[in-house]
């Protein structure tokens, strides 16, 4: 997207032209086969779903077309990751590749190590802290467990800024902490649900509902690449773009970079 004259364009492609996708399941095909895509153009020319999409069928509502829409659809299906992950902007990132994005973006550090070694925040042990019992393994400890000690598997996250502490009075920028946990991989979307009220009936827009990814895919999966040095996967993730797409190594980097 782009602002021209005080006003938003998307690009994309007509309905009608080669390659244009039509529905959820052909964009899961694509993120399946490059393996991670921006929801919004960036430098990479046909690098994100905007460009592969008719810009007339966004945020019409009808989640057959609607690739806004779609995103709620494929976080569902728990073949992809979906969050901040591209300069602190949406897409997907498929169960195959995530490992790699982990291993670059977290610098083989799971949370709890990169926080005692004073490389995260107090705010973002705030929000981690909601879903990771103190003292006990949590890629092993059952739902029940994690409710006792009043920690969750996954969070509205309305829930997670009252219960980190970021409501009225309390602590600030509770977007922009959220947001970089996504993009070191320590919190994917896992569905996007509406809220409910003390009926217990849904109301409103859909709202993320957040998890770490060990829950997702479990702890293994997520950190598989941690035995390579980051760089090197982040090397395999840059030459699997240029593999689609025709872009030099910096303009890439810079679109992927922590």
């Amino acid at each position: 997207m782009q602002i021209i004259n005080g006003e938003w364009y998307m690009d994309g492609i007509e309905w009608d032209d080669e390659g244009c996708l039509h529905e959820s399941g052909e964009l899961l095909d694509v993120i399946g086969k490059i393996g991670f895509l921006p929801l919004f153009s960036n430098g990479v020319q046909g690098f994100s779903v905007e460009s592969m999409t008719d810009p007339a069928m966004w945020w019409t509502g009808d989640e057959t077309t609607d690739p806004w829409e779609w995103r709620i659809v494929l976080t569902r299906t728990g073949k992809v990751a979906y969050g901040k992950f591209f300069g602190g902007r949406a897409g997907f990132i498929s169960k195959k590749w995530f490992p790699y994005f982990a291993n670059y973006r977290r610098c083989g550090y799971d949370f709890d190590a990169l926080y005692d070694d004073g490389k995260a925040g107090y705010r973002e042990k705030l929000l981690m802290d909601l879903f990771v019992p103190k003292g006990v393994d949590m890629w092993d400890v059952k739902k029940s467990a994690l409710e006792k000690c009043g920690c969750a598997q996954e969070l509205y996250t309305f829930e997670m800024k009252e219960k980190g502490g970021f409501g009225k009075g309390g602590e600030k920028n509770f977007e922009g902490v959220l947001a970089k946990l996504q993009m070191q991989t320590y919190l994917v979307a896992k569905d996007f649900r509406p809220r409910l009220n003390k009926k217990g009936d849904e109301y409103g827009w859909p709202v993320a509902i957040m998890t770490p990814p060990e829950y997702l895919w479990g702890y293994k999966h997520v950190t598989g690449c941690y035995g390579e040095k980051p760089e090197e996967s982040f090397g395999k993730i840059v030459r699997q773009v240029r593999k689609f797409f025709d872009a030099d190594d910096k303009t890439v980097r810079n679109v992927l970079k922590r």
